[in-house]
Formats: structure tokens, C-alpha cells, sequence
């Protein structure tokens, strides 16, 4: 009697799906894309809300002196602009949707499968990222058409803070849901962090403007680098040491929010 060995054919593991991070990952913010679109508020104030605020620095930049600044009000409105669409179009709608996917066992479910940890929050927020980028672009070129915005003089400084934003502001929001327990709060839990950008990163009223002391203070702030990064990309003024400086303070934020992220993000509903 001889012995028989059981051989995986080569046509079945030729024939084996293969999934790769990058499929999985675009599989998954196709669905969320989808999803997205059926939540009208989210929808309605991460498109509209971003395009409408800065109409109201537009007419509060009338009564600043934005010359002492060595600025002008395309240079202050644009930066704000951007500020906006990362707080409304990506940070303030992930809340939403982190909190929302978890409580409906959304998360628990994709964790039973191939997705990794990463690949599920990646994915889940690839489509507020993107129409967060999107976003930006149209109103960069709104600004250049409507406010006679010249060409950025050091365009890379420009890319670099929104790239930064957008990972931050996903990162941020990730973190703020960990602390959320029910879709209804997360239309609250976000405010504080929101209105602390707007009034402090020099959205509404530039750091050059403020008391020593303070404009110090919120150069500390998450979306203080990014607004000094894109206003700088334009006006072209930044010092080397400056923009190293606001790029070491963005990835400072970024990795604290990803280590807070690994460490208390709640993957299950919260009772």
C-alpha cells in the first residue's frame, strides 16, 4: 500500500481571487460614497457650508487692516476657504460617518474579513478626503477668478498644507469619534474643535493681527500650519525655517491623532 498526498492543482490556485490593500480600499469607499450620498445633511453642509463662509470673511476683511498684515483679501479668503472645506467637508462628516458605521456594527462586520484596521478607516474615509480635495481645488479657482488672485509663488507649500490637512483632518476626526456614542452627538462633538480653528487659525482673522502672546498660542493649533502653509504658498513670504516649522507642527498633530486612534478608537457600539 502506498501512501497518497492531497496537492492544491495549479489551475485552482491560478484561479484563487487575489485581493490586494489598494482593492480593498477602493472597494470599500465606493460603497461609503454611496452611503454618503443618501445622508442629505452631511451632504448638504460638507459641499455648501465650505462655499458659503467665505463670503463672511470676505465682507469682515472690509473692516481689517489686512495691509499692516502684508496681505490682501484674496491671500486671507483663500486659505480660510480651504480651512473651511477641511473642517466641514472632512473632518466635521467623518465624525458622522465613523460614529455612525460603528453603532450600526458596520466596523465590527469589515474587521471579520480581509480589510485591515487601517484599510477600514482609510477606505471609509477616502470619499470625504477626496471631495475634501476636490472642494479646495474649485475654490482656489474661484478665489483666482473672482478675488484677481494671482499665481501662487511657491505653489509646493500650497499642496503640502492641504495634502497635510486632509490627513490630519481625517486622523482628528477619527479621534473625536472614539469620544462620540451616538450619531446624533456627532453633530455636536466636533463644534468645539471647529469653532476653535475658525476663530484661532487665522481663518477669520489673521495671526499677524493678534497680541504676541496669543498669535504664539494658536500657532500651536492643528489647522494653524496648514492655513500658514497654503497663505504662504501664495504670497510667497514664508521663510524657510518658518514653513519647516509648520510642517513639523502638522505631523506632530498627525501622528499624536494616529497614536490616539490605535490607541482608543471604539470599534464596537458604545453602551
Amino acid at each position: 500500500m502506498s501512501a497518497t498526498t492531497t496537492e492544491r492543482s495549479p489551475e485552482r490556485a491560478t484561479n484563487a481571487p487575489l485581493t490586494t490593500p489598494t482593492g480593498r480600499m477602493t472597494a470599500l469607499a465606493r460603497a461609503e460614497m454611496i452611503l454618503l450620498g443618501r445622508n442629505k445633511g452631511t451632504v448638504f453642509a460638507a459641499l455648501f457650508v465650505p462655499l458659503v463662509l467665505p463670503f463672511s470673511v470676505w465682507s469682515a476683511s472690509k473692516e481689517m487692516d489686512l495691509a499692516e498684515a502684508g496681505l490682501t483679501t484674496g491671500t486671507l479668503v483663500l486659505p480660510a476657504a480651504i480651512g473651511f472645506s477641511l473642517l466641514f467637508a472632512v473632518y466635521s462628516a467623518l465624525v458622522g460617518v465613523f460614529v455612525v458605521r460603528r453603532e450600526e456594527l458596520v466596523l465590527k462586520r469589515l474587521r471579520t474579513g480581509e480589510l485591515r484596521d487601517a484599510e477600514i478607516l482609510s477606505g471609509s474615509a477616502m470619499p470625504a478626503v477626496l471631495s475634501g480635495f476636490v472642494q479646495s481645488l474649485l475654490l482656489a479657482a474661484g478665489c483666482f477668478v473672482l478675488l484677481d488672485l494671482s499665481a501662487p509663488s511657491a505653489p509646493h507649500l500650497a499642496v503640502l498644507g492641504l495634502l497635510l490637512g486632509l490627513v490630519m483632518s481625517a486622523a482628528l476626526a477619527a479621534v473625536t469619534a472614539s469620544f462620540t456614542r451616538t450619531g446624533e452627538s456627532a453633530q455636536v462633538t466636533p463644534l468645539p474643535f471647529t469653532m476653535v480653528s475658525m476663530l484661532g487659525s487665522g481663518m477669520f482673522v489673521p495671526l499677524e493681527l493678534f497680541p504676541d502672546l496669543l498669535a504664539s498660542l494658536c500657532e500651536l493649533l492643528p489647522l494653524t500650519p496648514v492655513v500658514t502653509l497654503v497663505r504662504g504658498g501664495w504670497t510667497g513670504d514664508l521663510s524657510a525655517y518658518e514653513a519647516l516649522g509648520s510642517v513639523a507642527t502638522a505631523v506632530a498633530w498627525t501622528v499624536i491623532a494616529v497614536f490616539a486612534v490605535r490607541r482608543w478608537f471604539r470599534w464596537e457600539p458604545r453602551h
